[in-house]
């Protein structure tokens, strides 16, 4: 395989430790442009022209562009993981329980719960996005009655999500822990 020429814009947040961390799993080398949200990084020309979203994480690999952790991870993982070191199950049935646990965690965990959090916090978000206590409290709540799955799920003494294979999906769930601890 050719070595791939890759860059990823964004640090300092659980979403770009995603692909930071998927990157590493596999062994490639890259260029990071160290650029954060809200910092006004994203909002340059350069930048936009790049991702019109004007978020961080971007992953550009060659001439492709791809953006959400999410979404970058799993591109990692199907396009440079091989048999000794997939971030993904190889098994179609695997594969779609796979898909259920990163849906799950990106809109489950990620999205609904700790972004809510973060959004209306006093401490985070909420100064820009208004201050909401009472949402906060119950995003909380949802998040825990959330973490059960993983638990029930874990119960069976496997490692991972997967069972013994570590997969992408586990990153995903780590950084959103990490996140709700922090």
């Amino acid at each position: 395989m050719i070595a791939p020429n890759l860059t990823l814009w964004g640090v300092g947040t659980s979403r770009t430790v995603r692909p930071h961390w998927a990157l590493a799993e596999l062994g490639l080398k890259y260029e990071t442009y160290a650029i954060g949200p809200r910092t006004g990084e994203t909002k340059t020309a350069e930048y936009t022209k790049l991702n019109p979203r004007q978020k961080v994480p971007l992953l550009q690999d060659g001439d492709f562009s791809i953006g959400e952790s999410a979404a970058i991870v799993a591109y990692l993982s199907k396009t440079y993981g091989s048999p000794n070191n997939a971030l993904i199950p190889d098994d179609k049935q695997a594969y779609a329980k796979w898909l259920e646990w990163c849906f799950f965690i990106v809109t489950e965990l990620d999205s609904t719960s700790l972004y809510v959090m973060r959004r209306h916090s006093a401490n985070a978000l909420g100064p820009i996005y208004g201050v909401a206590p009472d949402v906060v409290a119950k995003a909380g709540e949802y998040f825990r009655e959330q973490l059960r799955h993983v638990e029930v799920a874990l119960g069976d003494g496997r490692t991972f999500l997967m069972g013994e294979q570590f997969t992408s999906a586990d990153i995903l769930l780590t950084t959103c822990l990490e996140w709700a601890i922090a």
